[in-house]
């Protein structure tokens, strides 16, 4: 409960549309926001999903946009939204992960239009106002414009995601849960959402990466993935979230990656400044401690457990740490230094086991 009992919630109106096979209700979805002309959005490896779709919308894409990469490029931003303008769009329709997800919330919060998002990763950035550009650094905000007004989650268009990025993604989605219990804005509603979510997710991915098609898990993990939005919306973020932007926005290095591998990191570093937190992780995780658990799924899941293998320069962990310190402010529950998450990015660096720091 945090200090003296007080808490808020700032709720947002969102519709979610859930199932397989209900990519299909999306033209449903569209003309019920009464939207004419929508830009497409996609991401490569769901342009199978954004070319079924599109046949189905018809008339009403105005233009689609694909090729779509990671960290939302300012340049990317501006072309979109420059896309939307000229062909009079009046709505955004993404599908595929993150970065699809991504661009089209950048792009609303541009024009003001209406967002629908179909994804199909787990990162849950589609329950959240948050939003991204990356320049020469990657910059975050949070704008309700951002907020898609629909969402619509089918399993069966996660079946076709290679075991890595079911692994990456999923502990994306389980780092929004993990860090949404000590976060500032954590509280007892978000606690339940993220203990949850973090349940769900790490059952969920160590089906799903063994059995791809199973549907039940693919479910199960699109759910978790809800609850880390949801929570994280609400409670905020800290340290692990300010370092993975960090690292993949100058270093154009993978977003899920980055997650997999400093979670463990994270929770060691902010294990006793907040012993109950990580201790509910642990407990949702089926471990005794929640950085043990964490690496142990990890590795379960086959997914990246050093920076070196991610490609990212030795000679940066100094510069990360010193502008990370700046970064976080007083979100984290522990006060970072240098040479603290100098020790932490080192031992992450070459994947050794998380330890005191």
């Amino acid at each position: 409960m945090p200090r003296g009992g007080r808490f808020e919630l700032d709720l947002h109106a969102q519709r979610v549309v859930f199932g397989a096979g209900r990519v299909d209700d999306v033209p449903d979805e569209v003309d019920a926001l009464g939207l004419h002309d929508v830009v497409l959005i996609a991401t490569a490896s769901a342009k199978a999903a954004a070319d079924r779709l599109s046949e189905r919308l018809g008339s009403r894409v105005a233009a689609r946009v694909h090729e779509v990469v990671q960290h939302v490029p300012a340049a990317d931003v501006a072309s979109t939204t420059e896309v939307a303008t000229v062909t009079g769009a009046d709505g955004i329709v993404t599908v595929g992960g993150g970065s699809a997800t991504g661009l089209g919330k950048a792009v609303a919060v541009q024009t003001g239009l209406p967002l629908v998002t179909v994804p199909t990763t787990y990162a849950g950035s589609e329950a959240t106002t948050t939003y991204g550009i990356t320049g020469e650094h990657k910059q975050t905000a949070r704008d309700i414009r951002a907020l898609p007004r629909v969402v619509v989650y089918d399993p069966a268009l996660t079946t076709g995601m290679p075991r890595r990025l079911t692994a990456t993604s999923g502990l994306n989605a389980l780092a929004h849960c993990v860090e949404a219990l000590y976060a500032p804005g954590a509280n007892p509603v978000t606690d339940v959402l993220a203990q949850e979510g973090i349940r769900r997710l790490s059952g969920a991915l160590r089906v799903a990466v063994d059995s791809p098609a199973d549907l039940t898990a693919r479910g199960e993990a699109l759910v978790g993935a809800y609850l880390a939005g949801l929570s994280m919306e609400q409670a905020g973020t800290a340290l692990h979230h300010t370092l993975c932007h960090m690292i993949g926005g100058s270093y154009r290095v993978d977003h899920g990656d980055v997650h997999a591998v400093l979670l463990p990191y994270i929770a060691a570093y902010n294990s006793a400044a907040a012993p109950d937190a990580l201790g509910r992780a642990a407990r949702a995780l089926g471990a005794e401690d929640a950085s043990v658990g964490l690496r142990a799924l990890a590795e379960r899941l086959d997914a990246p457990t050093d920076l070196a293998s991610l490609g990212l320069p030795a000679d940066a962990l100094t510069e990360v740490a010193e502008r990370a310190v700046s970064a976080v402010g007083e979100r984290n529950p522990r006060e970072p230094d240098v040479p603290s998450l100098g020790r932490l990015l080192d031992d992450a660096y070459a994947g050794r086991r998380p330890g005191s720091y």
